[in-house]
């Protein structure tokens, strides 16, 4: 299970990073639930940085989230993924 949570937090983070203006604020949280099958991903980046990876009509992040799942999939737990801004994690 650990393997998996760390291949698919590189896999976010060197998705991600390329597009990011401010990758240096980018964080990756990671939640696993006590039954180990499901994990949850959240991306916290710079307000400025959420609509580049949402993309126009969600596509990036629906894409994102999609490769993140299948990974998760193929060893029978359960992937979420949310795009949050800095702003929205300290409320």
């Amino acid at each position: 299970m650990q393997q998996l949570v760390e291949t698919i937090g590189k896999y976010l983070l060197t998705v991600t990073s390329p597009l990011l203006k401010h990758p240096e604020k980018a964080q990756l949280r990671v939640a696993q639930a006590k039954d180990y099958d499901m994990v949850r991903f959240r991306l916290v980046v710079d307000r400025e940085d959420v609509p580049v990876l949402i993309g126009r009509n969600g596509m990036m992040a629906s894409a994102i989230r999609s490769l993140a799942k299948a990974a998760g999939e193929k060893r029978g737990v359960r992937v979420v993924v949310r795009i949050l801004s800095n702003d929205e994690v300290e409320e």
